[in-house]
């Protein structure tokens, strides 16, 4: 009862539907502001994506589950980019320090978090071996036999199903981490407080939040798809905007 009752203490403002994209602009900025952390951050990770290509690359299954959990796990890693846009907001010096700060406390509530979401990628990987290897025509071991068993076969919709299934694995991880990082960085509130807060905001806002979604997965997908360069700067441009959603989402304490 104690985190329902936490999470219905916030105020969830209404968003107008494009408001995303403002989130996105304000972004920008703070990464013009901060250049060498902001982007910085997004280099590190992809060059751990590049890591993980190199060990993993022949290996489908365990590519795939590695890439997952890199993908969920990102936002918590970007937490140094909330930290510094909280900053900026509050008009405070800003660098390395700022970053160095959130990370050397050690939030058990963010390590907790960041556990949950590598688990939620876990168990996607599971669930789409299980579907692919039940239902494939042959068998898939590497992610050449993913493209050409799956994606393009066109005598099954299985490349179809598994699209559908992983859409509706990601909604609820993307309801409840929406916000719930930036809150729990902002303010002293438990994780299960958090996410609820989080799925709140989604709720009481499905259209713009389901545009951002789509600005998310569009953005990550071009990241992926550049050999991960385009993730120097895609990271930086979510973090920030995450940041501004959290802002705009839930009123600032009394």
């Amino acid at each position: 009862m104690t985190a329902l009752a936490d999470a219905a203490s916030f105020s969830v403002r209404p968003l107008r539907v494009l408001q995303p994209l403002g989130w996105l602009e304000r972004a920008w900025h703070d990464s013009r502001r901060t250049p060498v952390v902001s982007f910085g951050h997004g280099l590190v990770l992809a060059l751990f994506g590049w890591l993980l290509l190199g060990v993993a690359h022949h290996r489908f299954w365990v590519l795939a589950g590695a890439f997952s959990g890199f993908l969920l796990v990102a936002p918590v890693l970007a937490t140094g980019l909330y930290a510094l846009s909280r900053a900026i907001e509050r008009g405070e010096p800003v660098g390395v320090a700022t970053v160095w700060a959130v990370w050397r406390s050690l939030d058990r509530r963010l390590v907790s978090f960041g556990l949950l979401l590598a688990l939620a990628g876990t168990g996607w990987v599971l669930t789409s071996a299980a579907l692919i290897t039940l239902l494939a025509p042959a068998p898939v071991l590497t992610p050449l036999d993913f493209l050409r068993v799956v994606v393009v076969n066109r005598s099954s919709w299985l490349f179809e199903l598994w699209l559908m299934l992983g859409a509706l694995l990601a909604a609820p991880v993307f309801a409840s981490s929406a916000v719930a990082i930036p809150l729990l960085l902002d303010r002293p509130i438990g994780v299960w407080a958090a996410v609820l807060a989080s799925w709140r905001c989604v709720m009481n806002n499905p259209v713009p939040m389901a545009v951002w979604a789509a600005l998310v997965m569009g953005f990550t997908l071009l990241g992926l798809a550049s050999l991960l360069l385009g993730l120097v700067f895609v990271i930086p441009m979510l973090g920030h905007a995450t940041w501004y959603a959290y802002r705009d989402l839930l009123a600032p304490p009394p």
